[in-house]
């Protein structure tokens, strides 16, 4: 059972967020209300990346309004757009900054402008204490998905039913971090150990995520495990991305 502690936080960023919503939907939020709301998030680095693109831009409550207004002529419209905007803001508020790096990694995973990307990064976030081999799932997935998105954008073809490990491989040679491409044995010490990083994740979720019936037999991952596999997921899809667009 969560703490006390826990559902004032979530109630309180709910609450914040929803200012957003009532101006949207027709009702009064003052300027200093609002101004309140953006410069809490906006001022404090542990939200970068994790707000909407448009937020930062919309100093005042009037601006706010001309944006949503012409971009959704429907209160139910603005309503869906508007959670859906913030739910990356308010997972990330409720779960007690689960992911050590998360604002770093959501910003850096925009760079790529991949829908599916991101998906998997959320999927992958949301899962890790309510479903573990979700998690586990979903983060292999999100470094594959990176890989992919990388290689298509320098216009590299890869096979369609590709194995992890040899899809990370060819996007790590054009990218050259593949060990062999070095010659200092530090770096090839840690750019092996990305390569076991990779290869663990996969054999991981082939183990224990939900892309297979598990045995009833079989040893079942916990929300510790699901933090680990996504953490190292995470660092590896941002290290690729910021290599990328170096």
């Amino acid at each position: 059972m969560k703490s006390s502690k826990s559902h004032d936080g979530r109630f309180k960023y709910r609450f914040r967020t929803c200012r957003c919503v009532d101006r949207a939907t027709g009702g009064v939020v003052s300027e200093y209300d609002y101004s309140q709301l953006r410069g809490y998030f906006v001022n404090d680095n542990r939200f970068t990346g994790l707000l909407p693109k448009w937020f930062a831009s919309k100093r005042s409550v009037n601006q706010f309004w001309q944006f949503i207004k012409e971009e959704f002529d429907s209160y139910s419209e603005r309503r869906k757009f508007l959670w859906a905007e913030f739910e990356r803001l308010l997972a990330f508020c409720e779960r007690g900054n689960g992911v050590c790096a998360e604002p770093d990694i959501s910003a850096g995973l925009d760079a790529l402008n991949s829908d599916g990307v991101n998906r998997a990064w959320a999927r992958a976030l949301e899962r890790i204490d309510t479903d573990p081999e979700g998690a586990i799932t979903a983060g292999r997935a999100l470094v594959e998905s990176v890989c992919k998105r990388i290689l298509e954008q320098r216009e590299v073809q890869y096979k369609k039913n590709i194995k992890l490990n040899q899809l990370y491989r060819q996007a790590a040679e054009e990218l050259n971090l593949a060990p062999e491409q070095h010659d200092e044995d530090l770096f090839k010490q840690v750019l092996g150990g990305c390569s076991s990083v990779v290869n663990g994740l996969g054999s991981l979720r082939n183990t224990y995520g939900d892309a297979h019936a598990p045995s009833e037999l079989s040893a079942r991952p916990h929300s510790r495990h699901a933090r680990l596999v996504v953490n190292l997921a995470g660092a590896m899809s941002l290290f690729l991305v910021e290599t990328a667009n170096k």
